[in-house]
């Protein structure tokens, strides 16, 4: 289980150039917010300028609170940034440590959420005129990715709602399995049969993605950098990442953001509904089969999976049928929640595809996140 800080209340959208101090609440707890961190842990603050150019105006990282869920209700007074003009955004920096690196979430990072994951807010509007305090909805988290042939990590970032819309958070699974994309695609991941053919089959120069449950599209966008980072120029195949109506506004935001990190090969966010029994129109662009087929955290609600069961039945006959000789891989993070979950094997099974468990990322405590590779043992 990874710990997250976050904002129980979150900064204004505007504020005053008086040099008031900003009030906050801020919070640590798990993805769901309902688990609270029990230790003592320092809560470090810093100002970052937001502007249409890049920009790396960021100020030193200083102690905020000590926050301990004894006091998780309490507002922090948090100083405005020094010198701040009329008409400058600037964004509020949360993070467990003192140094540019405690901002920013590392996914070669080996232990991986050893820490609380640290946020940003939205970004701040100062102005000489006064307004009504209106609430942020959003917060952002800043991720880097190491590979081998680049000097710099890559940086990305993945707008949240602070609203509790399950579609439009971070999952454990989902920060998980791009952690294990990532070490993957870098030499970290000691390699097995499945392993190896895992890795071949991604980080080939063609490779079909289709993504069930993408949420905020974390996964997607790591898929989507990694592909981009081979030296070769000649890097083809198709990522769509998918789910419901309601998540797509901000998945697609989510891709459009860090469009500059993949150029030519951006995921495609389309509306799949594991009910609707036809799903020839997001995928008939796989005119050579689907090669991957990557979920994380789709088992909360056992409710639905005899319908995503469905859908990857579907799936691999559709694959199977433009290309006979190749079934898709499929990729699952999984964290437990309600031991009623893991029927999800059984039932996939009897359709022909048999998980198997590669790896699992501890986090801080309790439940890790599992990583298991699918293969379809029979014909669809």
């Amino acid at each position: 289980m990874f710990y997250y800080i976050s904002f129980l209340r979150p900064p204004p959208t505007q504020a005053a150039l008086s040099g008031e101090p900003i009030l906050i609440t801020p919070q640590i707890a798990n993805d769901l917010r309902t688990e609270y961190y029990t230790d003592v842990q320092d809560i470090f603050y810093s100002w970052s300028l937001h502007s249409s150019t890049p920009s790396s105006v960021i100020t030193k990282p200083v102690k905020l609170t000590s926050w301990r869920a004894s006091t998780m209700y309490k507002e922090i007074p948090v100083p405005p940034p020094r010198n701040v003009r009329n008409g400058e955004y600037w964004r509020l920096v949360l993070s467990s440590g003192t140094s540019r690196k405690d901002q920013v979430l590392s996914l070669n990072d080996e232990n991986l959420g050893c820490r609380p994951f640290p946020v940003l807010s939205d970004p701040i509007f100062f102005s000489a005129r006064s307004s009504k305090a209106v609430k942020q909805e959003q917060i952002q988290r800043s991720y880097a990715l190491s590979a081998i042939n680049r000097d710099n990590p890559v940086i990305f970032h993945i707008i949240e709602q602070t609203s509790f819309d399950l579609d439009k958070k971070i999952w454990d699974s989902g920060i998980g399995l791009s952690s294990w994309l990532t070490q993957l695609h870098s030499g970290m991941i000691a390699n097995t049969a499945l392993v190896s053919r895992v890795k071949d089959a991604l980080f080939a120069s063609k490779c079909n993605v289709l993504e069930l449950g993408a949420g905020t599209g974390i996964v997607a966008v790591v898929l989507s950098i990694l592909r981009g980072l081979f030296n070769s120029p000649v890097i083809s195949g198709k990522i769509i990442t998918t789910d419901l109506p309601s998540a797509l506004p901000l998945l697609q935001s989510n891709i459009t953001s860090n469009q500059s990190l993949y150029p030519g090969n951006a995921p495609k966010g389309v509306v799949l509904d594991w009910g609707e029994p036809d799903i020839s129109t997001q995928v008939a662009s796989f005119v050579s089969g689907i090669d991957v087929i990557v979920m994380a955290d789709v088992t909360y609600n056992t409710a639905s999976f005899p319908a995503l069961v469905g859908t990857l039945s579907r799936l691999i006959m559709f694959s199977m049928n433009v290309a006979p000789t190749k079934s898709p891989l499929i990729i699952l993070g999984y964290k437990e929640r309600d031991v009623a979950e893991r029927t999800l094997w059984e039932m996939a099974e009897k359709i022909g595809i048999r998980f198997e468990e590669v790896a699992q990322i501890p986090g801080a405590v309790g439940t890790p996140v599992e990583v298991w590779v699918g293969t379809v043992l029979v014909t669809q």
